[in-house]
């Protein structure tokens, strides 16, 4: 179903053009209003009432610039505001308990923040200090936080470092965009006074990357998991192996990715990852609070396996190398018992360098398969998955078969799916099957926004930003349990998708919705004030380099 259509890239404005000139007078005169505010707060005793009226009215004009506490994506569960906000200065210094985990995320927020402020900004781990990030006991679960904002500084509190982390998005996305900028700002940089709670709806929230249509190198890989940090995701899908290419390197198979990884869609070079290039990625997303989940796709979606070993094929014919989109027409031979040996030798090797939880054995769209070898296969495969360790995910074609205790239904199906087969997998979810949510006519990154857009297919229908946005994953499939969804993840495929830019202008504005739905409470779903929330993001993706699709349904500031 993932037709191609050959397009070319979208032109957009350089995201590193400069602020103007009148925007930086404004900028640096509000930063002088600030220090006169100070200046008044250290004599209010003594001043006159005239000057004691202009230090408070600066107090008022420094709390309005700053970002308001709600106004990040995804929305916190929690927000109160009210009273002074912090503003970080050359003083500042960032405090960290202890542990190894909490210094490096002050390290990592050291290094978000030094470049544009020009600011040292030293990590210590006593005394006073303007931004505080601390681990403690309490309420707030595995990524849950707490952020206190106030005239005397910023704490950040979490039980466990991947809460601190995502304590750490909310307040780079509360200091004004300049922030993510590599060269020296002007500021100010001012932290809304308050407190925000924040805690997820869904413990698993991710985003898949087709790394088999076209190949994607690590360096690519590290800035798409950078952009994904964030929006708080924290599961990297990769989609490893498809007819187009094999991505990965496998000792005991090794023509799987020096031959079956040698091409892409259109017939360039393609290219793999070494386990090393392969470990590096696992690291860097685990540096950022992101659990790799590498996918296999099997039976079909082969034809790069089966182009490599002849013997898994029922003939024993090798076909050619594929290069083109089609879909459906290669299968692995379900009744040769080789099929199960090269099944639990890439799950042995791939397991041993994935030490997150998940991997993902595919299962969509096996049109040459028939219904009983799919199963035979499913019901091989999946204890194969259990053996090494992991929870299987499959796309949710695998619930025509029999999941597996435990094993995870990722469903990609349309709004116009037929009701036999939402019923299925609505029965499979009764029955205890977990469910990953990824509506292809929703949240697949890779549908074109409207009918101009040049880049991506439209085979599920055009995907507007509030298409994608506008769904409740808890009720969308009739009769799954609520309690069966375990999350949400935008798939990005790759058919007409090349480069980093071309990544970019598909995923954003769209991702940080689907962020949004898997992070924030149902009762923050809201499109009108979503949309404004979004359209402050723009002038950060400026200022990291991320082009976007300029959506008119967004109201993107005047300037952008």
């Amino acid at each position: 179903m993932r037709r191609h259509h050959r397009t070319t890239p979208r032109a957009t404005r350089d995201p590193r053009t400069p602020r103007t000139a009148g925007a930086t007078r404004v900028t640096r005169l509000l930063g002088s209003l600030l220090l006169v505010t100070a200046a008044g707060v250290c004599a209010v005793g003594a001043a006159p009432a005239g000057q004691a009226a202009a230090g408070q009215a600066s107090a008022a004009h420094a709390r309005a610039a700053a970002t308001p506490l709600g106004q990040v994506v995804p929305a916190p569960a929690s927000v109160r505001a009210g009273g002074s906000p912090y503003r970080i200065t050359p003083g500042t210094r960032i405090r960290v308990d202890g542990s190894r985990e909490a210094r490096r995320i002050g390290e990592y927020l050291a290094d978000v923040l030094r470049p544009s402020t020009g600011y040292r900004l030293p990590l210590t781990t006593r005394g006073d200090a303007g931004i505080r990030l601390r681990l403690a006991n309490g309420a707030y679960g595995a990524e849950g936080y707490r952020l206190d904002s106030g005239a005397g500084g910023v704490t950040i509190t979490a039980g466990q470092p991947a809460g601190l982390f995502h304590g750490v998005q909310t307040l780079r996305q509360l200091l004004p965009a300049a922030v993510e900028r590599t060269s020296v700002q002007p500021g100010p940089w001012l932290v809304a006074g308050g407190t925000v709670q924040d805690s997820p709806r869904y413990g698993y929230r991710g985003a898949m990357l087709d790394v088999s249509r076209h190949f994607f190198t690590v360096d690519q890989v590290k800035r798409y998991i950078d952009e994904l940090a964030l929006y708080k995701i924290n599961e990297l899908h990769l989609h490893l192996s498809d007819d187009q290419g094999w991505r990965i390197a496998v000792d005991s198979w090794p023509r799987l990715a020096a031959y079956g990884g040698s091409t892409q869609v259109g017939g360039g070079t393609g290219g793999h990852y070494t386990k090393a290039d392969y470990k590096e990625i696992v690291r860097y997303a685990a540096s950022r609070y992101q659990e790799v989940v590498p996918e296999i796709d099997m039976p079909g979606h082969t034809n790069a396996a089966l182009a490599s070993y002849a013997d898994l094929n029922c003939d024993g014919v090798a076909p050619p190398l594929y290069t083109g989109t089609a879909v459906g027409f290669s299968s692995l031979c379900a009744t040769k018992e080789i099929t199960y040996d090269f099944a639990d030798d890439v799950v042995r090797e791939l397991a041993a360098i994935t030490p997150g939880r998940y991997l993902h054995i595919g299962g969509d769209e096996a049109h040459s398969t028939s219904h009983d070898d799919y199963v035979k296969f499913m019901d091989r495969v999946q204890p194969i998955v259990a053996k090494y360790g992991k929870t299987a995910i499959g796309w949710h074609q695998l619930t025509g078969a029999t999941p597996a205790k435990g094993t995870i239904a990722q469903y990609w199906g349309l709004d116009s799916t037929s009701a036999a087969e939402k019923a299925q997998v609505a029965r499979a979810a009764q029955n205890g099957t977990g469910l990953i949510l990824s509506p292809a006519d929703r949240v697949y990154l890779d549908m074109k926004y409207t009918k101009d857009t040049p880049l991506g297919l439209a085979w599920a229908g055009y995907v507007e930003v509030r298409r994608s946005y506008d769904w409740d994953p808890a009720a969308y499939l009739a009769g799954a349990p609520a309690s069966a969804v375990r999350g949400v993840e935008a798939p990005l495929w790759s058919e007409t998708l090349s480069t980093s830019a071309h990544i970019d202008a598909m995923a954003f504005p769209r991702l940080p919705g689907a962020a949004e739905l898997g992070w924030s409470p149902q009762a923050t779903h809201d499109w009108d004030a979503y949309k404004v929330r979004l359209a402050a993001q723009a002038p950060r993706w400026d200022a990291l380099g991320i082009g976007y699709y300029r959506s008119p349904q967004v109201p993107w500031p005047a300037d952008q």
